[in-house]
């Protein structure tokens, strides 16, 4: 720096001499004295003749030697660089270079010496480089343009003087400032900031181009002609539309034009303007967020006018259309004049002002309102807009410049003043106007030192003071101040997400940890944000938490289930945020402080909150091959882990598409599994073991039923495929028709060999045995029928009830998953001749038997099913089908409802009549007819909607006629009792039979057995709790139903029937 110092005392090198010597000790004599002691020497040399000094012993004769040596520089035209880079190092030397402006003040005094000067001090920069010399020629230069804010500005009468041909000629440095301020800046952190040098050639531009704005009022005040003082109160007109011309009205004129003819030196550095205005935006994004936007407004007018009236430049350069370049000048003047002064980067004067101008811009903003809008908040079609959002730039501005402390203050004291103005502006309809407002609103809610670009900045610094500070205001009690917040978090998040660097681990947790308070926001925007800001952190920083918040029964925290959604779609593809959500959903689920549910299911439905999201994540997943094994291997490793079973059963349609890949998975853990012995068998049944050997067995239960889980949650068309290698190997090609024949044990080359084994092997768990045996049921009937004939055929003979129920079980699941597909097969009819067999086996109440009745009772009445069903949705291309059936024997329905009815003796090919040639006749037992009763109620019980008014139509009347001529009293009440059931489960299907219906039940009330009259008055009350219609339609023969009602609820000497049918009179007898 000293070496710069000492060059800016020499233009360019040269031979020192005397005079250049006596000059400098002269220049160093009146650059160091005091300025009022300077002054006075003038002052004295003004006033007195001098002769030539033999010395420089005095202040009057070093000011002697310095103006003969300006003077005969001008008069020869030589350069000043001698004289003027000793000024400018003062200048930059001196706290307010005092001294260089006082001896400026005495040369522009003198009338010949002031162009010369001037011009050359405009112009000493040109083609010099060094940043020492330009940062003292701006500072220079700033002070001349502001001599009236210098402390000895009495001391400046010729600078005063002159200012106004002064800032002609200065205003030639502007194209130079700009040049500097382009070229000011540096780079940090990815932001541009100024440099000092940078500082202070813009607000040298400012300081000068400002001026020029004030030429007219100048030029009028040194012709010494008044304006009207009333023009100080007066607003400034302007717009940014094309309808400029038309809106400039002349009330508001008197401010800004006088009648005197103006230069319009301003307008030719327009783009000087617009160069400054972009290097202050960029300089200003880091740290001013609110003057930054001002600054983007400002930008924004200054092209939209540039574009509008610089077309007029040519036409009025040549003077044939110069009004509306006029009026383009005049607008950016006038604007300029307020832009300028608030722009500055220094500004010493600031501090004493804002407030006065903060109060004007409001005011001004309310006259506006008030007079070109009637008091109104929405009107968009006049001046007053344009001019609202002008004051809206210069209050954007004005506040970002504030500190934090006098930002502060400021928000204290005009708090209610700026919220009653400008809340009103969010009514208009123009873009601007609300980017202003609500610009200013974000400042005084976050404040200026807790902006978005801080705590960006902060954050990759890993200071997390400011992040921390903006973390607090997420609790606001303020909607605003949180949005804002949020939008910083949001900010952070999308940068530092990309590195888990940028941020240290407890920075993650606070932010996690804030994120998920607001997910109980009471604003939904706030909430929708939160839950997709979440899925951008470690999901293991917050997800045990986030489980919880699902289960909370605050309504507003369903957004914590959008959150667990982002995040599995985020993390699509990491198997362990899977394996995380499972351990905590079976965590939760264990926990005492999770909400029950009401019932027996526990905490069951409350994982269900959870799980329910997993199909949204399931769409997102491109790659399911890497994600089986390790979902089954987890499910192996935990077999008595519901939730792993349920989650799997979310995503069984993805499993699908992959079943082969999951079957060999499973297929691999089963072969690794142990076979249970009979011992171990005996010992689990009849409980007796150990508690170290209770765990162990129930360990071995879950591992035969973790298979079997993950199978069943596969869809039926898994198992369609007969030509799918792991799911029937070489079954398909060799059907086992003989049971008898086959290996006690399947070998596990397929599923269903592994199926087919658990369900039939001899020693097995009853839970696993049944679950096979249901599984088994899903099978292709082509594979499963013939096992099964065969295995039943077998078990039959052998009475094994065991496997009876098995095979039994399968059967029926057959029927409900494939309907006419399973009741067609050939094998079919064979099945219920053994079922008829096993039903005609005599009960003798042991559970055994009665079990496999049961299932034998079920299965018949779902074959009623699946035939009624492929009644309704059978087509003309499978008659065939129906025909191939009716050869074997009437319909199931049909063959039911007569053996129901059938006390004859006829032939028999059941073991229990002899064989088929035996001509042997038995009476059809009771048991048996009571079981076809038992069917027709079961089957009332599972029929589908469509079929039940066919299946009504085609049992009540046989039953209606039948029972007119039955004659075993166990009979009529069993029949009575089905159709208790016809009227209770298929409701309005049996309206064209209600009467019948009725008639047959007050007639039941009359017999003498009691299960018959207790049957038929049940049959009553579910008439009486029928539909209106039937209702209506049993009206008639409620007079004689009240007769007989009232007359058992008296006498009957059953107690139970007796209050039933005093229940049933008081129904009838009530309006």
């Amino acid at each position: 720096m000293e070496g710069e110092e000492e060059l800016l005392w020499k233009s360019e090198p040269q031979r020192e001499s005397i005079v250049s010597v006596a000059l400098a000790r002269a220049m160093t004599s009146l650059l160091t004295a005091r300025p009022k002691k300077l002054h006075d020497s003038i002052s004295r040399l003004s006033s007195h003749s001098h002769s030539h000094p033999s010395s420089l012993a005095s202040l009057e004769d070093s000011l002697w030697f310095f103006h003969s040596y300006v003077a005969d520089a001008a008069t020869n035209n030589s350069p000043l660089d001698q004289v003027l880079l000793p000024i400018i190092d003062n200048a930059l030397k001196s706290k307010h270079g005092d001294q260089a402006m006082v001896l400026l003040n005495w040369l522009f005094q003198d009338e010949l010496l002031f162009q010369p000067i001037a011009e050359a001090l405009a112009g000493i920069v040109t083609g010099r480089h060094d940043r020492y010399l330009l940062l003292g020629w701006c500072l220079l230069l700033r002070n001349l343009v502001e001599y009236e804010s210098s402390a000895h500005q009495s001391m400046l009468a010729g600078i005063r003087e002159r200012y106004g041909d002064l800032l002609k000629i200065l205003s030639t440095c502007l194209p130079d400032l700009a040049g500097i301020v382009s070229k000011g800046s540096t780079l940090q952190d990815g932001f541009e900031l100024p440099s000092r040098l940078g500082v202070s050639a813009a607000d040298c531009f400012l300081s000068l181009s400002g001026a020029l704005t004030k030429a007219s009022e100048l030029q009028s005040q040194s012709k010494k002609l008044k304006l009207n003082t009333r023009t100080k109160d007066q607003a400034i007109t302007f717009v940014q539309s094309h309808t400029i011309d038309k809106k400039v009205k002349s009330d508001s004129k008197s401010l800004l034009m006088s009648k005197i003819e103006r230069d319009y030196t301003l307008w030719h550095h327009l783009d000087d303007i617009i160069c400054l205005v972009q290097r202050l935006l960029s300089w200003s994004r880091k740290r001013r967020f609110l003057h930054a936007k001002g600054l983007e407004q400002v930008l924004k007018w200054l092209e939209e006018i540039n574009d509008h009236y610089g077309s007029f430049q040519h036409e009025a350069a040549l003077k044939t259309d110069s009004n509306a370049f006029k009026t383009g000048d005049l607008l950016l003047s006038s604007c300029w004049k307020h832009y300028s002064m608030l722009l500055h980067l220094e500004d010493k004067k600031f501090s004493q002002q804002y407030k006065e101008l903060l109060d004007q811009y409001l005011s001004g903003i309310q006259y506006y309102m008030d007079n070109h809008t009637g008091g109104g908040y929405t009107d968009n079609n006049d001046g007053g807009l344009e001019t609202r959002k002008f004051f809206l730039n210069c209050l954007c501005l004005l506040l970002g410049r504030l500190d934090s402390k006098r930002f502060e203050s400021m928000v204290s004291e005009f708090r209610m003043n700026i919220s009653s103005i400008l809340v009103p502006q969010l009514n208009c309809t123009d873009e601007d106007v609300i980017v202003g407002v609500v610009s200013i609103f974000k400042a005084i809610i976050l404040r200026p030192d807790y902006s978005q670009e801080d705590a960006l900045t902060d954050t990759r610094s890993k200071d997390d003071q400011c992040l921390l500070e903006v973390l607090k205001r997420l609790a606001s009690g303020n909607i605003s101040q949180r949005r804002n917040a949020m939008d910083v978090i949001s900010e952070v998040l999308h940068i530092s997400s990309k590195s888990q660097n940028l941020m240290p681990f407890s920075a993650w947790q606070v932010i996690a940890n804030k994120l998920l308070e607001r997910l109980g926001d009471e604003e939904i925007m706030i909430r929708e944000q939160a839950s997709k800001l979440l899925p951008m952190i470690d999901p293991s920083l917050y997800l045990p938490a986030l489980v919880g918040l699902v289960y909370s029964s605050d309504e507003s925290l369903s957004s914590a289930s959008d959150a667990i959604t982002g995040l599995l779609k985020r993390h699509n593809q990491r198997i362990e945020i899977i394996f995380l959500l499972l351990d905590c959903l079976s965590s939760t689920s264990k926990s005492l402080d999770l909400p029950q549910s009401t019932g027996d299911k526990g905490s069951k439905l409350d994982t269900d909150r959870v799980l329910k999201l997993v199909p949204v994540w399931s769409k997102s997943v491109q790659d399911w091959n890497f994600l089986i094994g390790p979902l089954v291997d987890k499910m192996f490793a935990d077999p008595s882990n519901a939730t792993i079973v349920k989650f799997l059963s979310y995503i069984s349609e993805n499993l699908a598409n992959v079943a082969d890949l999951v079957l060999h998975h499973v297929l691999f853990h089963v072969r690794e599994q142990k076979e249970i012995d009979e011992s171990f068998l005996s010992r689990w049944e009849q409980r007796n073991y150990t508690s170290d050997e209770f765990e162990e067995m129930q360990r071995s239960l879950f591992e035969h039923l973790c298979p079997l889980l993950i199978i069943k949650i596969l869809p039926l068309k898994t198992f369609n495929d007969l030509n799918s290698s792991i799911m029937y190997g070489q079954l398909s090609q060799h059907i086992i028709q003989d049971a008898r024949s086959r290996d006690t044990e399947i070998d596990y080359d397929c599923i269903a060999a592994l199926l087919l084994n658990r369900a039939f092997c001899e020693f097995e768990f009853e839970d696993v045995r049944k679950l096979s045996a249901e599984l088994c049921g899903r099978m292709h009937p082509q594979v499963l029928f013939p096992f099964l004939c065969s295995m039943l055929e077998m078990a039959v003979d052998s009475k094994n009830i065991l496997k009876i129920k098995a095979c039994l079980f399968s059967i029926c699941t057959s029927l409900v998953v494939r309907g006419w597909e399973s009741l067609s097969h050939p094998s079919m009819y064979a099945i219920r001749k053994m079922i008829e067999t096993v039903l005609l086996w005599p009960c003798l109440n042991t559970d055994s038997v009665s079990k496999a009745q049961h299932g034998c009772i079920d299965c018949l009445a779902l074959m009623i099913c699946a035939e009624l069903q492929a009644k309704e949705s059978i087509t003309n291309s499978m008659p065939d089908k129906i025909r191939a059936v009716g050869k074997k024997g009437n319909s199931v329905v049909t063959y039911v409802i007569n053996q129901f009815f059938n006390d004859k003796n006829e032939r028999t090919s059941t073991p229990e009549f002899g064989d088929e040639n035996s001509e042997l006749v038995a009476a059809v037992p009771l048991s048996f007819r009571l079981c076809m009763g038992n069917v027709l109620i079961s089957t009332c019980q599972k029929i589908s909607e469509s079929c039940k008014k066919p299946f009504a139509a085609q049992v009540i009347p046989f039953l209606l006629h039948s029972l007119e001529f039955e004659t075993k009293s166990e009979i009529r009440a069993a029949c009575t009792q089905v159709l208790f059931s016809t009227v209770y489960h298929l409701r309005s299907a049996v309206f064209p039979y209600a009467y019948d219906l009725l008639r047959i039940a007050l007639k039941a009330l009359r017999k003498e057995s009691e299960k018959e009259r207790l049957a038929g008055a049940k049959l009553i009350a579910s008439l009486m709790a029928s539909e209106d219609a039937i209702l209506e339609n049993i009206s008639v023969g409620l007079l004689e139903a009240r007769s007989v009602l009232s007359t058992i609820s008296s006498s009957d000497p059953s107690l139970e029937l007796q209050q039933l049918c005093h229940k049933l009179l008081a129904c009838i007898s009530s309006p």
